[in-house]
């Protein structure tokens, strides 16, 4: 399971999505977030999917590998649909015993499982398209104006790049203590939910140890290249806005603007 999260990883490319300036990248997202919580029909979701299955493709990942993000929250996709499904009122639809499916309850859980699947989708083509260098620089250029109150920009998007690139990294050294503690002859599966959490401690404390080793390691070398913070510090490549970024902002206008029609026409049909 640990291996189907795609969340902070990075695939190499040089696709039109990738080319695309990180900041650029950042705000669609957000907006792209914005609008999945915006949407009141199917009409809006259907334009949502199309926006996103034509970034993947731009993106020239594999399908297979954006959509293997899914299988990991599929227990709380399962959980969210079900409350949503059995304990929302309106017109019903189904009545057995205490059981009572209505209409709104089944629009309710289907608008659910598509935002959490466009949730996952969308932070994942931004991780999976973006280095975390660009995504540094993006997220301090972005935060750069807090420092006129005393933020420190740079730091805060050091930390939030490391602590999401390491989360495949603490996922894959998770599922190799799994395996070595269950050849010899651990057993997380059986027994009552205490004992199951019992056994969990032979996982937690060599995978608290590798993380704190990993950080200690990562201190080090950021110190052998005389790294000091944002303070006087330069770059590399400068992020520069350029046409294909021009064309992104126009499709992502274009999206913002199909959402909104397919709400007034929603909104018409209900009147």
């Amino acid at each position: 399971m640990f291996k189907d999260i795609t969340l902070g990883q990075y695939f190499p490319g040089h696709s039109f999505i990738h080319r695309l300036d990180p900041r650029t990248k950042i705000l669609a997202v957000i907006i792209y977030i914005t609008s999945i919580f915006c949407i009141k029909s199917f009409l809006g979701y259907a334009v949502l999917a199309a926006f996103t299955v034509l970034c993947v493709l731009s993106s020239k990942i594999p399908f297979k590998f954006v959509l293997k993000g899914l299988k990991p929250i599929m227990i709380f996709v399962i959980i969210t649909a079900i409350f949503n499904l059995f304990l929302t009122d309106g017109k019903i639809l189904v009545r057995w015993s205490f059981i009572t499916i209505t209409y709104e309850g089944v629009r309710l859980a289907i608008f659910m499982v598509l935002r959490l699947f466009f949730l996952v989708l969308g932070t994942s083509i931004l991780t999976l398209t973006t280095s975390p260098i660009a995504l540094t620089d993006g997220i301090e250029y972005l935060l750069s104006p807090l420092k006129k109150v005393g933020v420190p920009a740079h730091e805060l998007a050091m930390m939030m790049t490391i602590a999401l690139r390491f989360v495949p990294t603490l996922l894959e050294e998770t599922d190799k203590i799994i395996k070595a503690q269950t050849a010899r002859g651990a057993d997380f599966e059986s027994g009552n939910l205490i004992n199951r959490a019992k056994a969990m401690i032979p996982i937690l404390i060599p995978l608290f140890i590798s993380a704190f080793r990993r950080a200690d390691d990562l201190a080090v070398a950021m110190e052998c290249r005389c790294y000091r913070g944002g303070e006087n510090r330069t770059r590399l490549r400068e992020l520069k806005m350029k046409k294909g970024d021009v064309f992104g902002w126009f499709a992502l206008v274009c999206l913002v603007g199909l959402i909104v029609l397919a709400n007034v026409a929603y909104g018409r049909i209900n009147i």
